[in-house]
């Protein structure tokens, strides 16, 4: 059991390469996740998708919207609905933080990736993030780039 756990430790499950790109980001924080059994079986076998989630503010708590976690086959009818609202599990501090972030100066809160810590817990790392503008953007990519051709003629130059 420990040996599974320490192959499973801090293995990311899903991750968000596009919010990066799109969001100036912040802060981080690492938030548990509720989860059923069953989401958490589909997650061992790395199947899940933060594509187009995001987090928000229910009922003073943060959630996490529109994950993917897809249907684990031998649960059959107990089986879970795979893009529900999850509740994240943070400090109040940090949640009032957020909470106040995106009221007052109209941030966002991005899930960067979702990962078994060395315990074997579900965790997803979530951003506090400001949008990008599009000129913004183009620049991110000009920078990657020239890492790119600068790595490559390293390369060739020996």
């Amino acid at each position: 059991m420990a040996a599974a756990r320490k192959a499973l430790a801090n293995r990311s499950i899903a991750e968000n390469r596009r919010a990066r790109f799109d969001y100036e980001i912040l802060d981080t924080y690492e938030a548990g996740i509720v989860l059923t059994g069953t989401e958490v079986k589909s997650l061992r076998e790395g199947r899940s998708s933060l594509a187009e989630s995001h987090a928000g503010e229910m009922a003073g708590d943060i959630w996490l919207f529109n994950m993917h976690i897809p249907d684990y086959a031998p649960a059959s009818r107990f089986n879970h609905e795979a893009r529900r609202p999850r509740k994240l599990l943070l400090h109040r501090r940090e949640i009032g933080r957020l909470i106040g972030a995106v009221q007052k100066e109209g941030m966002t809160i991005v899930p960067l990736r979702a990962y078994f810590n060395d315990r074997g817990i579900a965790k997803v790392e979530i951003a506090l993030a400001r949008g990008k503008k599009h000129h913004d953007k183009r620049e991110t990519e000009k920078k990657r780039d020239w890492q790119r051709e600068k790595s490559r003629l390293m390369r060739e130059k020996g």
